[in-house]
C-alpha cells in the first residue's frame, strides 16, 4: 500500500522538479540575452533618445515638445524637466510649480550662452539648446541636489537636443527644395506646349469630334497629373499613365513622324519613382531629339528589373547631342541650353539628391545618333512607402 502511493508521488516531484528547472534554465537564457546591466541601460538610453528625437524634429514652436520633455525626463531620471526657447518656457514635466525657477535659471543661460547651476529647494541645472550655431533654447533639469553626473548628462542632452532640431531643419530645407524643383517641372509646362495641345484639338473639332474629345480628355488628365498634391513619389505605372496622355498629345500634333514603342517589365510597374521623374525624360527626347528632324523619329521607353534596381530607358533616334556640349549641360556651364533642357538637368539634379551621386542619369548621344537616358531607381526604399500608399 505504501509503495502503491509512494510510486505516484515520486513521479509527481520528478515532474515538479523537471518543470522547475526548466524555468529556471529559461530565466537564466533570457538574462542571458538582454546582456549586462550595462548593456540593458544602453538600450534603455538609445529607446528614450529615439523616441524624443521624433517629437524634437518640428523645433522648439512644435506641439511635440511636451512629448519630448516627458520621455528625456525620464532619460535624466530627475526630478522634474522644462524646456525653454528663445521667449519663455514651452514644456515642464514633474513639478508644474517650478516653471518660475525653471524660467530664472533659463534666462541666465540665454543671457550667458553658458550652463547655469541653481541651489535651492529642489537644485536646478540649466544648458543651452544651440543649432546652427545659436542658442535657440533650453533644457532645465531638476533634482534634490544637483551632482555632477546630472550636470554632464544635462548637458549632453541639451547639445544632443540642439542637434535634433538641426536635422529637422534640414529635413525641411530638403522638402522645400524638392516643392522648389517640382514648381520648376511645372513651370516647364510652357504656355507654348499649352497652345500646340489646344491648337490640335480645336483643329479636330471640326473634322473629328471623336478625336478632339479624346485628346482633351488626355490634356486634362496630363494636367491634372502635373499639378497633383500628393507627395514627391509615384510609382512607374502612374507615371506611365501621364507620359501616355502626353504623348497623345504629341501625336497629334507630329501625326505619323513620331512612334513611341513601350518595353515595359510587369514586375516594375510598382516600383517608387519620384514624381515628374520620366515624363520630362520623354519631353526632352521629343522636343530635342526628334521635332528637330522633318522625318520625326521614335522613342522608346523600356524598364528593365535587375534584381536589387529597376532601370529605365528613354531612347530616342533623333538628332543626338556633342558629348562636350552635354558635359557642359550638366556642370551648368552653359546657361542657353539649361534653360532649354531644364527637365534633363532637374530630374538629375532630384535622383541624385534622394538617391545619391551614384545614382545619376546615365546620358549616351552622339550628332546624328540619337540620345538614351538612363535612370536607376532602388527598389527598396522604406521612407517612400506611405508615398507609394498615397500615389496607388
Amino acid at each position: 500500500m505504501i509503495d502503491a502511493v509512494w510510486l505516484p508521488v515520486a513521479a509527481l516531484a520528478g515532474v515538479a522538479f523537471t518543470l522547475l528547472a526548466q524555468w529556471v534554465w529559461r530565466m537564466a537564457r533570457g538574462a542571458r540575452d538582454l546582456g549586462s546591466d550595462a548593456e540593458r541601460a544602453a538600450f534603455r538610453t538609445l529607446s528614450l533618445a529615439s523616441r524624443a528625437a521624433v517629437h524634437l524634429r518640428g523645433g522648439l514652436g512644435a506641439g511635440d515638445v511636451p512629448r519630448a520633455a516627458r520621455t528625456l525626463r525620464a532619460l535624466l531620471g530627475s526630478e522634474a524637466i522644462a524646456i525653454s526657447d528663445r521667449e519663455g518656457i514651452v514644456s515642464i514635466d514633474g513639478r508644474l510649480d517650478l516653471g518660475p525657477a525653471a524660467w530664472q535659471v533659463a534666462e541666465s543661460v540665454l543671457q550667458t550662452g553658458q550652463r547655469q547651476l541653481l541651489r535651492g529647494s529642489p537644485d536646478a541645472v540649466g544648458a543651452p539648446i544651440v543649432a546652427d550655431g545659436r542658442t535657440v533654447g533650453v533644457i532645465v533639469a531638476f533634482a534634490a541636489k544637483v551632482r555632477a553626473p546630472l550636470v554632464r548628462a544635462t548637458t549632453e542632452v541639451a547639445t544632443w537636443c540642439g542637434a535634433q532640431i538641426e536635422l529637422g531643419g534640414l529635413e525641411a530645407s530638403r522638402t522645400a527644395l524638392a516643392e522648389a524643383e517640382l514648381r520648376a517641372l511645372r513651370a516647364q509646362i510652357s504656355p507654348h506646349f499649352v497652345y500646340n495641345a489646344l491648337s490640335v484639338i480645336a483643329s479636330y473639332i471640326s473634322t473629328d469630334p471623336e478625336r478632339a474629345r479624346d485628346l482633351l480628355l488626355d490634356f486634362a488628365d496630363f494636367i491634372r497629373y502635373s499639378f497633383r498634391r500628393q507627395g514627391e513619389f509615384t510609382t512607374l505605372a502612374d507615371e506611365l499613365q501621364s507620359v501616355h496622355s502626353y504623348v497623345e498629345l504629341e501625336r497629334a500634333r507630329f501625326e505619323d513622324r513620331l512612334s513611341v514603342t513601350l518595353r515595359i517589365e510587369p514586375e516594375t510597374l510598382a516600383t517608387v519613382i519620384p514624381f515628374l521623374s520620366l515624363q520630362p525624360l520623354v519631353e526632352n527626347a521629343i522636343r530635342h531629339g526628334l521635332e528637330p528632324r522633318e522625318r520625326g523619329g521614335t522613342v522608346v521607353i523600356s524598364s528593365h528589373d535587375d534584381g536589387t534596381h529597376t532601370e529605365i530607358t528613354v531612347d530616342d533616334d533623333g538628332v543626338g547631342m556633342d558629348p562636350a556640349a552635354l558635359r557642359e549641360l550638366f556642370a551648368e556651364r552653359s546657361p542657353a541650353d539649361r534653360v532649354a533642357h531644364i527637365g534633363l538637368r532637374n530630374v538629375d539634379s532630384r535622383v541624385r539628391g534622394i538617391y545619391g551621386d551614384d545614382h545619376a542619369l546615365v546620358v549616351e548621344t552622339n550628332p546624328g545618333a540619337g540620345t538614351m537616358v538612363r535612370m536607376r531607381i532602388p527598389k527598396s526604399q522604406p521612407f517612400h512607402e506611405t508615398e507609394r500608399a498615397v500615389s496607388g
